[in-house]
């Protein structure tokens, strides 16, 4: 009987205990809510997490004392909370979770034997009548999940037109554009029209299941080298011409593969410059000139081409380097064509270029073939000073390099060759990536960047002002400007125009119309005529948030496509987070900084720029399908932070903190001679992940004709970007484009997960997918090989600035052999 009783006594002191740490709990989480919620108040938000916060310390007081009280007060609780987020997100899951996950969690374990002892043990009255309404309470949560599981808010669902009827209206068309690539992949986009669309079908919604590895090359090259900036990356879309394969590495090595087996022929590696002060280290692809024996007969009024020595390479194939030059390689053995510039088989980008500094300008993006010319653009630092160099575009004798015209946003009208002892305007826009060309019409269409800095334009030359954040049309014979749209005014975002223009023949009503599709990184796609630059889809102007910084404006309107991927503005209840706790202090930092909607001005209390300069489109740009007369698109919707910190003088570092950059590399938005640096970082809650809720990146198909969206579906996993790899599909961002086929199929490697994915085009549905071992930060690209069937090939090596894993790899898939 003595230890009978002394173990009741135990028992009933840990019951006692555990009675009172759950009290404690319960009390912490509301002293948390009730205080957050008081400050959130005093913002003007919501008053519910101040009434929880004090519904939960009123039952956090009345637990220990036994009986049902403290249960009743915390079912209240979870049912107005349950209430409140219907109200506020109705049946969507990600935004419900946050809201009732700690409530719902708590409640099951009051629910327990071990507290309901307890609770008897100090008081049995009322205590099964509460345990049943906490228990009702928490079952219509769990129905309001289930229903909420069934149910996409941001999903559309319909078909892109029937091939059969698409064929039958293209004929009708009879599109003027050179015909889609087919065996070969000879450019960047497929083409110089940067569609990124094959006609192979081999490959269909019916097979592409069956799709596996066919051969996997390791090229060696890995980020983490002494110099090397956070974006080393390995965007690489190879070009595939004859039985090879061409690709270039972070670190500027050239390789050729067999197309067919992935078996390494040759490799260059140039010898670079050093210090580089880069911000960026990258290589998207190469350009290939098939040469003089199968060019057109007609070349360019600028020059006449005319055909290598003996001896010299007559095809090529060009690289951009990180150091500003342009080299060409022979494609059968990889040695530098010597006669191409002079002698050295390479043209020096830094000539006439004002603010040298190594590292400071150079070409990410593959240069443009035409005829006769290349036309090369380069990126120029972003947000490090006032002071640095020239965004010209120039253009370059196909064979030799010579310098054939400039255009120059600061001079525009003077396109002749630059006088020796001249120099080109410094901190002018610049054109970090890929160009798209019409022979037929003779012009090439440039997508434009901003003039740094970025967020702060008080001080920006006319041209600035006239061609940044623009897609500007030059004259191929003059380099002269035919037109310019611009897509952004006075751009104080980072809103460059991130994308290649796809040129795609659309067939409007009775008419064929030569058009252009311009992705921007707020989401528009600008559907215009390529002739003139007037839209094909209507454009119209919103007004636009006023009230820049100080000796700044902004402009009084903005121009918006009917076409657009803009996500809607932010409010207060699309705050999210992983518990309720990050999600009210995404909350309480939402209504701390300044937000007016798309287009709200940076400033010094921190402006919530949404979409982020992460873009709702990026370099990798959209697919389209000439013949469906559609885009395959990869929207995304992140929130960005720019806050602007005022400069005292001209050296000081005001935002790199800990993160001051080591040897030649730049100390990245200092804006050296400006008024203001600024920090940029994510909108995120304490916890890292995003404080808007999901999803953050879709797939969509779009109608160019009419402008309308087809079908859009949220796309990809968090299990790589989560501490536990948990693959919840909540939709994440892509960073690399998509590739489209004749098939129906579309691919794309780009999102934060590491896989490669094929997508029915009619309608969007995921049909495969196969996982990769780094991060896929590229756009795929399709070929036909020696051997008869249908190559997917993907380039996997992540993303240095996105955290997704180091790699150095590229993969080909393809049906089995019959």
């Amino acid at each position: 009987m003595p230890d009978a009783a002394a173990r009741a006594r135990a028992s009933s002191s840990s019951s006692s205990t555990l009675l009172t740490i759950t009290a404690v709990v319960i009390g912490l989480a509301g002293l948390g809510l009730g205080a957050a919620g008081a400050w959130l108040a005093v913002l003007g938000g919501s008053w519910y997490y101040l009434a929880a916060g004090l519904g939960l310390l009123l039952s956090a007081a009345l637990l220990p004392r036994g009986g049902g009280a403290g249960l009743w007060a915390f079912a209240l609780v979870v049912a107005f909370t349950l209430v409140w987020a219907l109200w506020e997100v109705g049946f969507d899951w990600w935004p419900l979770a946050a809201r009732g996950d700690v409530f719902f969690v708590i409640g099951v374990f009051l629910l327990t034997p071990w507290v309901a002892r307890a609770l008897l043990r100090r008081n049995p009255a009322g205590v099964a009548p509460a345990r049943g309404f906490l228990g009702v309470v928490l079952l219509a949560f769990f129905l309001a999940a289930v229903v909420s599981w069934t149910r996409d808010p941001t999903r559309v669902e319909g078909t892109a037109p029937a091939p059969a009827a698409a064929v039958a209206a293209a004929a009708a068309g009879a599109a003027a554009g050179p015909p889609p690539p087919k065996d070969d992949w000879t450019a960047y986009g497929g083409n110089g029209m940067g569609q990124r669309y094959s006609a192979l079908d081999q490959i269909t919604p019916a097979n592409v299941g069956q799709l596996q590895e066919a051969w996997h090359f390791r090229t060696g090259d890995v980020r983490g080298q002494s110099g090397d900036p956070e974006e080393t990356t390995f965007e690489v879309t190879p070009l595939k011409i004859g039985d090879r394969l061409f690709l270039c590495t972070p670190h500027q090595s050239v390789v050729a593969l067999n197309a067919t087996t992935g078996e390494q022929l040759w490799r260059y590696t140039p010898e670079l410059r050093r210090p580089l002060a880069l911000q960026h280290l990258t290589c998207r692809g190469l350009s290939y000139d098939p040469g003089s024996a199968v060019r057109p007969a007609v070349a360019s009024a600028a020059t006449p081409s005319t055909p290598a020595a003996a001896g010299e390479c007559d095809a090529k194939l060009f690289m951009p380097t990180a150091d500003g030059r342009v080299v060409a390689l022979n494609p059968e053995s990889g040695k530098p064509c010597m006669r191409f510039g002079g002698g050295s088989g390479q043209i020096d980008l830094w000539k006439n270029m004002p603010n040298v500094r190594p590292g400071s300008y150079y070409s990410t993006s593959p240069v443009v073939v035409t005829r006769s010319l290349i036309v090369v653009g380069g990126t120029v630092l972003d947000n490090v000073s006032t002071k640095e160099t020239s965004g010209v575009i120039r253009a370059f004798d196909i064979d030799t390099g010579a310098l054939v015209w400039n255009w120059d946003s600061g001079n525009p009208e003077d396109t002749a060759p630059i006088a020796p002892d001249r120099s080109y305007t410094a901190n002018s826009p610049n054109s970090w990536s890929i160009a798209s060309v019409d022979e037929a019409l003779g012009l090439v269409y440039v997508p434009t960047g901003n003039q740094p800095p970025d967020q702060w334009g008080g001080k920006r030359s006319e041209g600035a002002e006239r061609y940044s954040s623009s897609v500007v049309a030059l004259d191929l014979a003059t380099g002269r400007v035919r037109w310019s749209f611009q897509a952004v005014r006075h751009d104080l975002w980072d809103y460059d125009v991130p994308s290649q223009p796809s040129l795609v023949d659309l067939r409007i009503g009775s008419d064929t119309v030569p058009a252009l599709v311009q992705p921007t990184k707020q989401g528009e796609l600008f559907v215009l005529d390529r002739r003139d630059g007037k839209p094909v889809v209507k454009v119209h102007e919103r007004p636009a948030p006023q009230d820049a910084a100080a000796g700044d404006h902004a402009s009084l309107t903005q121009p918006v496509s009917e076409l657009s991927f803009d996500p809607p503005a932010l409010t207060p209840a699309d705050m999210w987070g992983g518990t309720v706790f990050d999600q009210l202090a995404c909350r309480i930092a939402f209504h701390r900084l300044r937000y007016e909607g798309r287009y709200t001005p940076p400033s010094t209390e921190g402006s919530l720029i949404y979409p982020g300069n992460f873009g709702v489109f990026n370099w990798g740009g959209v697919a389209v399908d000439p013949v469906r007369q559609m885009a395959f698109t990869t929207p995304a919707s992140l929130a960005f932070v720019s806050r602007l910190i005022p400069r005292k003088d001209d050296s000081s570092l005001y935002v790199q903190g800990k993160d001051r950059p080591n040897d030649s590399l730049p100390a990245l938005n200092e804006n050296f001679g400006a008024p203001f640096a600024v920090q940029l970082s994510a909108f995120t809650s304490v916890f890292g992940l995003p404080c808007q809720a999901p999803p953050w990146g879709h797939v969509a198909g779009a109608d160019l004709r009419t402008g309308r969206v087809l079908w859009k579906h949220k796309n990809g996993t968090v299990r790589d970007s989560s501490p536990l790899p948990l693959p919840f599909a909540m939709g994440v961002p892509s960073l690399g484009g998509p590739v489209m086929t004749a098939g129906g199929v579309a691919f794309l490697s780009g999102t934060l997960d590491y896989f490669v994915r094929a997508y029915d085009v009619a309608n969007g549905k995921e049909l495969w997918r196969s996982r990769l071992p780094a991060g896929g930060q590229a756009t795929p690209m399709t070929y036909r090989g020696s051997d008869g069937r249908q190559y997917v090939v993907v380039a996997a090596g992540g993303h240095g600035s996105l955290g997704t894993r180091t790699g150095d790899d590229v993969i080909a898939y393809a049906l089995p052999k019959r």
